[in-house]
C-alpha cells in the first residue's frame, strides 16, 4: 500500500500530493529519467552499442546448407512455411529483426535450439 502525503499548494490553489514510497520499478525509471536528463544537458555520457545487422540474408542456402527441407527449418525456427518460400524466392525480404535472427541461426544454430527449447 503507497501512503501519500499532501504537499504545498500549486500556485493554482489546489492541492498537490506526492508518492512517500516508490516501487523499486518506479525508482529505476526515475533514475533512468535522470540520467536521460543528464545526458541531454550534455554532462554525461552514456554507453552505445551499434550492432552491424546484414542487408540481404540468402534464406534458400542457408536452410539448404542446414540440410533441412523448408517445412523443417520453418517448424524448427519458428517460421511460417509460406513466409519462408516467399523470402527464398524473392518475392518478400525479412525485416532488419528476422534478417538478425536468421544471422544468428546461421552462426550457431545449436544455441537457437536450445534456447528455443528451453534450456540454458
Amino acid at each position: 500500500m503507497t501512503t501519500r502525503r499532501q504537499s504545498s499548494k500549486s500556485p493554482g490553489g489546489s492541492k498537490k500530493t506526492t508518492a512517500a514510497k516508490h516501487s523499486r520499478l518506479g525508482l529505476d525509471i526515475i533514475r533512468g529519467l535522470e540520467e536521460l536528463r543528464s545526458h541531454a544537458r550534455g554532462e554525461v555520457q552514456l554507453r552505445t552499442r551499434v550492432i552491424q545487422i546484414p542487408n540481404a540474408v540468402d534464406v534458400r542456402a542457408m536452410r539448404e546448407e542446414s540440410g533441412l527441407s523448408r517445412s523443417q527449418f520453418a517448424e524448427r525456427y519458428g517460421f511460417n512455411p509460406r513466409t519462408l518460400q516467399e523470402w527464398e524466392q524473392g518475392r518478400s525480404t525479412p525485416d532488419s529483426a528476422v534478417r538478425a535472427y536468421l544471422t544468428v541461426i546461421a552462426r550457431n544454430p545449436k544455441a537457437v535450439e536450445s534456447a528455443l527449447r528451453g534450456e540454458a
